[in-house]
């Protein structure tokens, strides 16, 4: 996926491409995108036979509540994937939370919040890691000698770049949304991770982890060693459901438009009585005509309560009431155990610290270790 690099002086924000070179991207990029999928099957086949090959690594940002739309799209497989016997590390991106916001707001309040949702969908802390990115400075200190390995003319073709940036309104962009993929890799890499789950979408991160640590282990590696410093990561990939927010639109914390994880049976039957439907009383499931119909039928199917266009035939002429209190119940006991879980392990805060601060002292020697190899590569081992 990595494309030739463009001066930068000529075209500062996103570099154009002839026709010639868009079709070659595209084609290239269909390419990968198709060994991608190829290889996550493998490794999804390889992970029962040979788990220990593998650490997987995966990260949230606690910028709110957890909600449904993570545990269903990468949330539910954390522990499957740990009891598979894969050595499995949550990252709560602590730092990255100041890549596009002014402040961190209730950070404290919410990276135990994080830890709370990330015990109760079942994850061991006795088999898996959970650390933040601010307890670790070995690894953020990887960034300096990998921001010199990549072009600015590469960070801003990034699709999370380019994303944000055509968001701000004019609003000049920090340095670190500009090295946020940079910053992606030095999570990745430090703690020699070599199995990343994520969706199509984030495949260029990815892709920059990798050709970052390729350009690492060309530049100073192997004169050091004979074998890389860094393991090549590579994707599992997953279909995360599309789930929009209550309200239609994209589900999204900042919009207050989820069912968070922390919320009581009360409190979500409370937010999907408000949920948005349309005013045509028989319920058919039609995700391009009645998207948010199909959303609540989405999320009951997902809950447990069967197909969405079986639940959809059998509430027929019931209309949105009915839809509403059907998806209430089938969230509500799917979720009951999981809430209760969440309940216990937050009423500890001294256990929630325990468990990080146990994470974290794994992270840093993991991270020195890492460090040491790099700066032994770099002949900086003085």
């Amino acid at each position: 996926m990595t494309q030739t690099p463009v001066d930068p002086a000529t075209s500062p924000v996103s570099p154009a491409l002839s026709a010639a070179e868009e079709a070659l991207a595209t084609s290239t990029d269909a390419a990968s995108l198709a060994h991608s999928v190829t290889r996550s099957a493998q490794i999804e086949a390889d992970l029962d036979v040979n788990p220990d090959r593998y650490r997987m690594l995966t990260g949230v940002r606690p910028t709110g509540n957890m909600h449904l739309g993570h545990y269903f799209g990468t949330m539910h497989a954390w522990k499957p994937i740990q009891d598979r016997g894969v050595d499995t590390w949550i990252l709560i991106a602590d730092y990255q939370v100041i890549t596009d916001r002014d402040g961190v707001g209730p950070i404290r309040e919410r990276v135990l919040s994080l830890v709370a949702d990330t015990l109760a969908v079942g994850v061991d802390p006795d088999r898996s890691t959970i650390f933040t990115h601010s307890a670790v400075p070995a690894a953020n200190q990887l960034m300096l000698p990998f921001l010199s390995l990549v072009t600015e003319a590469e960070l801003h073709r990034n699709p999370t770049v380019k994303a944000e940036l055509e968001a701000t309104n004019g609003r000049a962009m920090s340095g670190l949304l500009l090295t946020y993929p940079v910053h992606q890799a030095a999570d990745i890499l430090f703690c020699q991770a070599n199995l990343v789950p994520v969706g199509k979408d984030q495949l260029p991160h990815l892709e920059q982890a990798r050709l970052i640590a390729q350009r690492f282990d060309k530049r100073y590696g192997r004169a050091v060693k004979k074998h890389p410093v860094f393991r090549r990561p590579e994707a599992l990939l997953s279909e995360a459901p599309l789930l929009l927010g209550l309200d239609g639109e994209k589900m999204s914390k900042s919009r207050g438009n989820t069912i968070a994880l922390r919320m009581s049976a009360d409190e979500t039957a409370k937010v999907l009585r408000k949920a948005k439907t349309d005013s045509d009383r028989r319920i058919t499931y039609d995700s391009a005509a009645r998207p948010e119909v199909a959303n609540l039928l989405r999320l009951a199917s997902l809950c447990g309560a069967g197909a969405p266009e079986e639940l959809a035939e059998r509430i027929g002429d019931g209309g949105a009431g009915t839809l509403k209190r059907i998806t209430t119940e089938a969230v509500n006991e799917f979720f009951a155990p999981i809430r209760a879980r969440r309940a216990e392990f937050a009423a500890d805060e001294g256990f929630l610290l325990g468990v990080l601060h146990a994470g974290n002292e794994r992270a840093n020697a993991v991270a020195n270790e890492t460090l040491e190899a790099v700066r032994t590569a770099m002949g900086m081992d003085y």
